[in-house]
């Protein structure tokens, strides 16, 4: 390793522990934008690191997700803290689209030993790192299912457009160029959920990169079983469904014919967001009454209200 690199590998070291550690944010959201988090994804690293709820996860940061965990120790902050103030002890929480676990570990703290997390991921390479983040915090309350979920039982390809975005295989048509690609067996939801889960539920996240609007309607059969405080987040993209033949208006339909009602949560993927957004609560889901135009995360609740407590 020449000089020059060994110095930046040290200061590399030296800013994300100013990140991480250090108090307020001054600085921060510059220092991560334009140095760090590109610094990071074209100089990955490999470790074990904690997160800020005490939980450990093995990183790559070549990967969006678990290089914003090495930085900041979380990931959708505002999604983590409105999680923490929905599951209790004895919960249910399902994780449709898990990655590699991080909000499923968060789950499976809060919903303690008498409840239960289940972990879908259809990707065998995160499904193998859910299980190893499982072991690695002893969750024994995750269960870990590798597979795909649809409205019906088929087979389905899914394609990844770019290694710095693990997290981004999808079953939207891509004619550029793949990273990789993989078959996974898809079922609706209430196939892959046991009859006690189903009633015991209180939070179902759906992530899935264009796929919402099958997972939904798959799910729609038994909205009506679920328990009265039970809450679904799904983050729709309206463009990528659209190339699946699917819209959001006919999801919030849905869940509106159900008695649900629409909630948008803040979600800021850009790196310089997160430093604030890790130390200060910010709004809670604020009821939403108009058209869904851009990627959103949307809360579902019967709950009738301006915004969510």
């Amino acid at each position: 390793m020449s000089s020059g690199s060994t110095v930046s590998e040290v200061l590399a070291t030296l800013g994300r522990r100013y990140v991480r550690d250090a108090p307020g944010t001054f600085g921060k959201a510059a220092l991560v934008t334009r140095c760090l988090n590109p610094w990071l994804r074209e100089h990955p690293r490999e470790r074990v690191v904690d997160s800020v709820f005490g939980a450990r996860f093995a990183v790559d940061t070549r990967d969006l997700i678990q290089r914003y965990l090495y930085l900041f120790g979380v990931w959708e902050p505002h999604m983590s803290r409105w999680l923490r103030g929905r599951l209790r002890p004895g919960d249910v929480f399902v994780d449709v689209g898990a990655n590699i676990g991080y909000l499923s570990v968060l789950g499976a703290r809060l919903v303690g030993p008498g409840g239960r997390v289940v972990a879908i991921e259809a990707s065998p390479e995160f499904h193998r790192r859910v299980l190893l983040h499982r072991e690695l915090n002893g969750c024994d309350n995750i269960r870990a299912v590798n597979a795909a979920v649809s409205d019906r039982r088929q087979r389905l390809t899914f394609v990844l457009a770019s290694a710095h975005n693990m997290g981004a295989n999808s079953v939207v048509p891509w004619d550029g160029p793949v990273a990789s690609r993989f078959e996974a067996q898809a079922v609706p939801l209430p196939e892959l959920l046991e009859p006690d889960e189903i009633a015991r539920a209180r939070v179902i996240k759906v992530d899935v990169e264009g796929a919402e609007g099958s997972v939904v309607r798959g799910l729609a059969p038994v909205l009506d079983r679920l328990r009265p405080d039970a809450e679904i987040a799904v983050e729709v993209t309206p463009e990528r469904m659209a190339q699946l033949g699917d819209s959001v208006d006919e999801l919030l339909e849905t869940m509106r014919a159900h008695g649900f009602h629409t909630y948008r949560l803040l979600n800021d993927y850009a790196p310089g967001s997160y430093p604030a957004a890790v130390r200060y609560a910010g709004a809670g889901p604020d009821r939403w009454r108009g058209p869904v135009r851009g990627e959103s995360d949307l809360i579902f609740s019967r709950v009738d209200a301006e915004a969510l407590e």
